[in-house]
């Protein structure tokens, strides 16, 4: 199951969604905000996504994993709007009867989930300027990391 929020993630709550008494393994993930980027000082950060299509793909992605490796549950959160250093902005978590299957499960979701959601990234920096980064679809296709290209978040939902 994929979730959007603007929520704070709790790791703990989330774990706890995942328990089974047929599982004998739990592998998560948790992507936090950082407060450097690329040697700038970073201070906070803003997500935006287009939530419907992120809940779609991120459903999606899951039945792959599971198509892929005998899991029992698996579940995946994103953050979005603007989030402080040290905040919770991703969590992956995947329960099974075995360790190799949660951890190559959760390793693919997390991996698929940059790739394929349309969720961008705002940093802000310590010096007051602010810069879209790390477009993985853009960076997997050779472009510039930064959206400068003209791809912004508004323009993904242009004409929806």
């Amino acid at each position: 199951m994929m979730l959007m929020t603007e929520k704070q993630i709790l790791p703990e709550e989330m774990r706890d969604q995942l328990r089974d008494a047929a599982a004998g393994a739990y592998a998560s993930f948790e992507g936090w905000i950082r407060n450097h980027n690329d040697g700038l000082p970073v201070v906070r950060l803003e997500y935006e996504a287009y939530s419907p299509l992120c809940v779609t793909e991120g459903d999606k992605i899951i039945a792959e994993a599971r198509s892929r490796w005998k899991i029992l549950h698996a579940r995946c959160v994103h953050r979005s709007g603007s989030l402080e250093i040290g905040e919770c902005a991703v969590w992956v978590g995947v329960s099974s009867a075995h360790r190799d299957e949660a951890f190559h499960a959760c390793r693919y979701i997390i991996d698929q989930v940059k790739l394929r959601l349309p969720i961008w990234k705002k940093e802000h920096y310590a010096n007051g300027d602010s810069g879209w980064v790390n477009c993985e679809r853009c960076a997997s296709h050779g472009e510039h990391q930064g959206h400068e290209h003209g791809l912004r978040p508004q323009d993904a939902t242009a004409g929806r």
